[in-house]
């Protein structure tokens, strides 16, 4: 199983992507080898850490990211929010992991059957919010909705996936840093959408990776 390296090696956005998805399938297939979640590992993170991958995902609690890709302590960098929605504090976390603690990889995950979604497109379909700050979380969502609207696209998930691509696409109009990262192939920003049923991590959106990512959609 790809293992990534220790944490003085360095290692490209396309080794990172394949140790995550590796852990993916191992979750799927019922295999999970629960790398880096013992005593040595512990100890070896006290001085510094240096995890391959920031994951910025939804806050729903079947995405509990560790498990879902069967990595351990140190490997990732979990940043999540309700709908993965994005604010000035998400946006410094994920530079932090990859310009402080060189992550090569940042992973936007979302999910079907996403409350957020959900809520943004009955909002706007509707013309109701909810109150309090769950109205700012479903605002934050709703150009997506929109957008998949103006292009015909009307059903649950692909909704969903235009709210993968639109995060992956703000995050990097928004970030300079990771911006140029990715122009200079250091970094690499991929979009996945989870399925709760058989828990498979599928490719929507990816900019940056040398090889470009099969299951595209």
């Amino acid at each position: 199983m790809p293992i990534p390296p220790a944490a003085d090696q360095p290692i490209s956005p396309d080794a990172a992507f394949a140790t995550l998805m590796a852990g993916n399938e191992r979750f799927v297939t019922g295999s999970p080898a629960h790398p880096n979640q013992d005593a040595a590992r512990r100890a070896e993170l006290v001085p510094a850490q240096s995890p391959f991958a920031v994951l910025f995902g939804c806050a729903d609690s079947r995405l509990a990211a560790e498990i879902i890709f069967d990595r351990g302590l140190g490997d990732l960098f979990v940043v999540r929010t309700a709908g993965h929605v994005l604010g000035a504090e998400v946006l410094g976390s994920i530079e932090y992991g990859v310009s402080v603690l060189g992550s090569p990889l940042v992973v936007v995950l979302g999910h079907d059957s996403c409350g957020a979604v959900a809520a943004a497109r009955s909002a706007v379909e509707s013309g109701t919010t909810p109150g309090g700050f769950v109205r700012d979380v479903v605002e934050r969502v709703t150009p997506s909705v929109l957008a998949a609207h103006a292009a015909g696209r009307v059903e649950d998930e692909e909704i969903l996936h235009e709210h993968i691509r639109h995060t992956v696409d703000l995050l990097l109009d928004r970030s300079q840093a990771l911006a140029e990262g990715v122009a200079a192939g250091r970094t690499a920003v991929v979009g996945l959408c989870y399925r709760l049923t058989d828990g498979k991590a599928q490719v929507i959106a990816s900019r940056g990776l040398a090889t470009p990512a099969v299951a595209e959609v």
